[in-house]
């Protein structure tokens, strides 16, 4: 399973700087709010974006 969240939508789930990390992001990297990242379905649990 995939799962697609884009920038805006990490940082209003408070879940930015960890989806930062987990894409090997920096702070001075420039970013789009509408960006879509596309999550494995073990990154979307360790985000607690879904429950198993």
């Amino acid at each position: 399973m995939k799962i697609m969240i884009t920038a805006q939508e990490a940082m209003e789930r408070g879940i930015w700087l960890e989806l930062m990390q987990l894409f090997g992001l920096h702070e001075e990297d420039t970013i789009s709010p509408g960006e879509q990242f596309i999550l494995t379905e073990e990154q979307a649990i360790r985000l607690e974006l879904i429950r198993t």
